[in-house]
Order: C-alpha cells, then structure tokens, then sequence
C-alpha cells in the first residue's frame, strides 16, 4: 500500500498510485513498506539479463497486482535494450543508460510505466490523460513511449528556451496522442502549472495521470539498472558499491534508494547537481531553500530548483516536506548524510570534466554524465581510505542530444544513433498555444479535452 507524502490523503493500493499519479493533498505517493530481497538472490543477479531482473524486483513490490504471465510480457517489451556497463578505471565503472528508443535514462521507467497504464484502462475500459512536465529528456521518453496508445493522451509542457533542438524534436514531430507545448518560463514553473492541475476540481472530470518521476510508476523501474549494474561489477556476496548519480527532481536517486532499501549493498549514493544547489545545501545546513528561479546549466535536464521527489526522499528518512518546499517535521539528519554525500558542480567544471575526460580515456562523456563523473572524483579525493570500494557512475544521456556543446569543448560531433536520425529532419508541429501562467495551461486543457 502508498501513502501521501503529505498525510492527507487516504493509502491507496499500487494500481491506483500509478492511475492518479499524484495524490489528492498534492503530496506524492509512497509505499508504506519496502520489501527486502535476500542477499542470495541480489548476488544470483550476476547471472541473469535485464529483463529478468526487472521481473524479479518489480513483482517484489507490485505483487499480483497485473498477473505474472502478462507482467513478464509487459516487462520484456519494455527493457528490450542494452544498459552497458564499461571500466574506466580499475574501481570505476560507468553504466550508460542512453541506449533506449529516446537514447536517455527515462526510457526505463516511461516504457514500462506506459504499458502498465494500458493493461489497467483496457481492463477497465476507461481512458486518461497524462501531463508531464520536462526539463530535457523526460518529455521524449513519455511522449515515444506512449505514442499511439488508443486510450491515453499526452501533453507535454517544456520550457521552450531550455533544451536542445533534439530533445524538443523528442516531441514536437509526433502528434495524433501526443501535444508538446513550449512554455514561457523554467521547468519548475511547467512542474508548478502540472500538480496545480492535478489537484484542481474543475479538471477532475478530465482523468488526468503523470509520466513525470512525481508518478511511483515511473520512477520503480529506475531501481533496475542499480541491481544491474550492480550485478555487472561484483566479485563476492554482500560487496558494497558507490553509486554516483546525476540529480535534477530526484527521481534517478529516489530509484537507487528503494533499492538500497531492499537490500542492495551500498556504500554511498553521490547525489551530483549542477549550479542548482538546494539539496548539497540542505545536507550541509539542515536547512532547505529552493534555488528561485532555477540556474540555466548546459545539463539542462538538472536544472531543477525544488526537485519533486525530495518529498519522497525526505519520507524516506522520516521527515516531511510539502510541495512548496515548507519542513513539516525534520527528517533523520544523520541517517541521511551516512547514506547520501552531494556536491553542486559548476558549468564550467563539467566543461572541464568533458575535455579532461576525453584527453584521458578517450571516451565521450554528455553534460549530464559529466557532473556525475566530477562530483566522484571530488568524493574519490576527499575518501582516499574507500579505494577498494568499486564505483558506478550513471550516464543519462547521449552526447548527440548535445553536439554543440561537445564539439566546442573537444572538436568532436558525436555519432547520432539511429533512433535519433529519424527524427533530426522531420517536420516540427507548431507550438499550440503560448502560456505563460497556470490559468492559461487550465483554459487550453478545458478548450481542448
């Protein structure tokens, strides 16, 4: 069962999380209890794939919620990609998430969240529509991922001067059940404009749902690539690994939380920003202050200055925090700091970390990928005793949603991978409407749905 974040609203059971997407209160949804796998079976992992991972782990917290044959169909359609995991180092690993259909890390959790919906609204004959804000990567994975599903539209909100020319095409090139709109202003006012909507009574006749992390049935699926890559480096049962992990809204390290709290051995999460540094802040002062309005970095996708999912986080270590940002009640300081280290990077030391990547290992690192790599080298710096331990860094992205940026830093154009091609020269459909505050978004969604 799911509570709310925000204690106001009654539990609900994983089929209903996933269909509301947020809770009535506005808090988020979180599982009351977490289950614990066996140390044996996390070690066995080593020698199964992806998708049979994804199948062992999700049912541990879904249940018999969707029956186990049609699940294991659900779970192999969407994990039928590669998530490999390369040396860097003796010790340090990336695991590159960017070899999906949208070639970002959300594909993980969109396609899988995506097909879960459908299987509920066929067997309830009902239809929905999902609202989704983004802040680079999350708007392609949803709208691909959901592109031409009978009973679910999409509309998609991005701060239209705030991500690069691909990852817009991601969703501006669809159409039929996708609608992308440009925005005036930043991700935190699209996210805003999104859970206003949500608990709105004169849309409720709508159905809406989310795709964003703020919906647990996106963000479950993010705990995989932790158990494998995970299952990918070890050597013996019980091995505790530092996870490394680029932060925007939190919901790529809420991920690698729930499945530390199933059991996978952790050493440390690395929670890497970029210039928004409200959360590093957080744990160094015990006091939480959003970043308004949130810093342009050229890892657009991090640039987020109240991340959704630090009210799961903080739930998570026994406090509570509203969807303004207000502390209810503080959560366990000292629990937390043992588990998560943070540390803000600036734009011009991941400019740094891309050439000096590159000049080193001969490797191409993307902006995002790039602010995890230095926040470990500064945690490898300042732990010289943890050099046994091995590290994961997660990738999220490919290097060719962003050419500009790598060809001026190492004068180099990335390689654009197939699923990217196809969409480079497609035609865009115009921005719908130009909103510039919540009543505009709310008179667009009641003229057109």
């Amino acid at each position: 069962m799911f509570h709310s974040t925000n204690y106001n609203s009654p539990n609900v059971n994983f089929k209903e999380a996933i269909l509301k997407g947020q809770a009535p209160d506005k808090g988020l949804y979180m599982l009351n209890k977490i289950n614990t796998l066996e140390q044996e079976q996390i070690f066995s992992f080593r020698n199964l794939s992806l998708h049979q991972i994804g199948i062992i782990v999700l049912s541990n917290i879904i249940g018999k919620t969707i029956p186990k044959k049609e699940f294991e169909k659900i779970v192999k359609k969407a994990l039928n990609f590669d998530a490999p995991v390369k040396s860097i180092t003796k010790n340090d690993f990336i695991c590159y998430l960017d070899k999906g259909p949208t070639c970002s890390f959300k594909d993980f959790g969109a396609r899988t969240l995506a097909r879960m919906l459908q299987y509920f609204l066929e067997k309830e004959n009902k239809n929905i529509i999902i609202l989704t804000a983004t802040s680079g990567d999350t708007g392609g994975a949803v709208a691909q991922a959901f592109y031409e599903m009978n009973r679910i539209k999409v509309v998609v909100l991005f701060p239209k001067n705030e991500i690069s020319k691909l990852q817009r095409k991601q969703m501006t090139t669809l159409g039929k059940n996708i609608t992308a709109i440009g925005i005036k202003g930043k991700f935190d006012d699209c996210q805003r404009y999104v859970k206003k909507a949500f608990a709105d009574g004169e849309l409720s006749h709508l159905r809406l749902s989310s795709a964003n992390s703020i919906n647990f049935g996106r963000l479950l699926p993010q705990t995989l690539y932790y158990f494998w890559g995970y299952s990918r480096i070890v050597e013996k049962k019980g091995e505790k690994v530092i996870f490394s992990v680029p932060s925007g809204n939190f919901g790529n390290l809420m991920g690698g939380l729930i499945a530390y709290n199933m059991g996978l051995p952790v050493k440390r999460f690395i929670a890497a920003v970029n210039e928004n540094d409200e959360f590093p802040k957080f744990l160094t002062t015990g006091t939480y202050e959003k970043v308004e309005p949130s810093k342009n970095c050229i890892s657009n996708a991090m640039n987020v200055g109240h991340p959704s999912n630090l009210a799961r986080l903080i739930d998570l270590f026994d406090g509570q925090i509203d969807e303004t940002g207000t502390i209810h009640k503080k959560p366990n300081m000292e629990q937390m700091r043992k588990t998560i280290v943070s540390y803000s990077i600036s734009d011009q030391e991941t400019k740094e970390t891309i050439k000096n990547f590159y000049n080193k290992y001969q490797g191409i690192l993307e902006p995002h990928g790039a602010v995890g790599w230095s926040a470990l080298l500064y945690y490898r710096k300042e732990h010289p005793d943890e050099t046994e331990f091995k590290s994961i860094t997660f990738e999220t992205a490919d290097p060719a949603k962003f050419p500009d940026e790598i060809i001026e830093l190492i004068n180099i154009t990335p390689e654009i991978p197939g699923s990217l091609k196809k969409i480079q020269n497609r035609e865009e459909i115009p921005n719908p409407v130009e909103i510039a505050n919540y009543n505009e978004f709310k008179t667009f969604l009641l003229k057109n749905f």
